[in-house]
């Protein structure tokens, strides 16, 4: 499911810079556009979408045939992006463009040979519509392979307010309060926060938030290349403030085990479906789609969000993610494959998405109102108002080893502390040894 990569900035965070060109977007491609010259081509699209995801992408892809007359066909790979791509390469039967949800994945590919640089029209879409910093995220030694379609704010912690309402409580401004928050929701006979522990990538969030509010800005750029260790009292720092949630029955639904047992889908299904069973679930922007599309949610009413809160004396978080467009150099139709990318740089394609909800686009030329609510408009408007002082998804930066495949690296160990978080310092331990060999490999 939508490898929470995709996350948004939180609308109540403070940002420095102005939204200059935001209003002036464009809306939906028209079914006539275009001269058709790709007609009879297919694009072969790989990526982790599925469910809601993958039916709104869908939606772009036949504006894009609309406007070209390429067919498309879309493969969801799941999670292990990486493993799925390599697999179908050496099987000569490899997509002509992936939508690659990690930094480090997209820098994996280009170092392997896999990817074609993206083409001048891109670029110069790229450089008038996008903050420099998503450049850099899509960039490997100095050449632009990654074009950032769609952007998450994973800063977003989603709640029902009726069950806050109930429980008398208000949005919190700090991680202290907000546990003390969900002991008043779970006193009131909800649980607190529903955890989708089943899948590891939302454990790495969790982290990524408390330890750049906590350990700050530097000491997260320093870990997330690695040139810090994990065995750091500032990562045992956060693990051990991580730890008060996890291991509070009175705060997860279902406790540890019922938080493990618990995928993405489902924890926002706990909060928002037809039997709430908890009153918050924290994750990036996109839980509205989930919350809109198959539990009918009014966004803004019924399913709203509070800005992560800050951690001891830090600042609020401010992460993101997003999900970069790749063209292969092994695709049968690379070439339209290239085209595809032209289109998803535009305001336009964006714009088809914005519409269905559930999507944010770094793409400043996209207006705000072609987003379909209040709330994503002002999640869109701070992700595109905070420029280059946006944070990537730390997991995501790193070697798909260690942050981006289930079942090993990060990913593993967060749920094995999660199952029980006694000893953070052991954990650390463990992340070092599973990261150091993931960054020499």
């Amino acid at each position: 499911m939508m490898r929470r990569r995709t996350t948004l900035l939180t609308g109540c965070t403070a940002l420095a810079l102005a939204l200059g060109a935001t209003a002036c977007g464009g809306g939906p491609v028209s079914a006539g556009g275009g001269d058709k010259a790709l007609s009879g081509q297919t694009v072969t699209v790989a990526g982790v979408w599925s469910g809601s995801e993958q039916k709104n992408f869908q939606k772009v892809l036949d504006a894009f045939t609309a406007k070209t007359g390429a067919k498309t066909q879309f493969v969801s790979t799941g999670d292990n992006v990486s493993t799925v791509v390599g697999s179908k390469i050496e099987g000569g039967n490899a997509p002509d463009v992936v939508m690659v949800p990690q930094v480090g994945v997209l820098q994996q590919f280009a170092k392997k040979g896999w990817l074609k640089p993206l083409s001048a029209t891109t670029g110069k879409s790229v450089d008038a519509g996008y903050a420099p910093v998503w450049k850099k995220y899509g960039s490997v030694d100095g050449t632009l392979y990654g074009l950032y379609f769609k952007a998450a704010h994973k800063s977003t912690v989603w709640y029902s307010p009726d069950a806050l309402a109930q429980a008398g409580v208000k949005p919190p401004k700090s991680y202290d309060e907000m546990l003390k928050a969900g002991h008043t929701v779970s006193d009131s006979g909800l649980a607190a926060f529903a955890v989708a522990g089943q899948d590891g990538w939302t454990l790495t969030d969790w982290f990524e938030n408390i330890y750049l509010s906590q350990a700050g800005p530097e000491k997260y750029d320093a870990l997330a290349a690695h040139k810090l260790k994990w065995t750091d009292a500032s990562v045992v720092e956060a693990l051990g403030t991580l730890g008060k949630l996890f291991k509070d029955k009175q705060l997860i639904a279902g406790g540890q085990k019922g938080a493990l047992n618990t995928d993405f889908p489902g924890s926002v299904e706990k909060v928002f479906g037809p039997k709430p069973q908890a009153g918050l679930v924290y994750e990036g922007d996109f839980v509205a789609g989930v919350a809109h599309d198959q539990f009918q949610r009014s966004i803004g009413k019924d399913a709203d969000f509070f800005p992560f809160p800050a951690v001891g004396g830090g600042k609020a978080p401010v992460v993101s993610g997003g999900d970069a467009a790749v063209v292969l150099k092994d695709g049968k139709n690379a070439k339209a494959g290239m085209k595809l990318l032209e289109y998803l740089a535009t305001p336009e394609a964006a714009a088809v998405w914005a519409k269905a909800g559930g999507f944010l686009s770094p793409n400043k030329k996209l207006g705000l109102a072609s987003y379909g609510d209040d709330v994503t408009r002002a999640t869109a408007k701070s992700l595109v108002g905070a420029g280059d002082s946006v944070r990537f998804d730390m997991s995501d930066q790193a070697p798909a080893a260690f942050g981006g495949t289930k079942g090993t690296g990060e990913w593993k160990l967060l749920q094995d502390f999660l199952r029980d978080p006694s000893d953070p310092k052991g954990t650390a331990a463990k992340l070092e040894a599973a990261a150091a060999k993931a960054y020499q490999d």
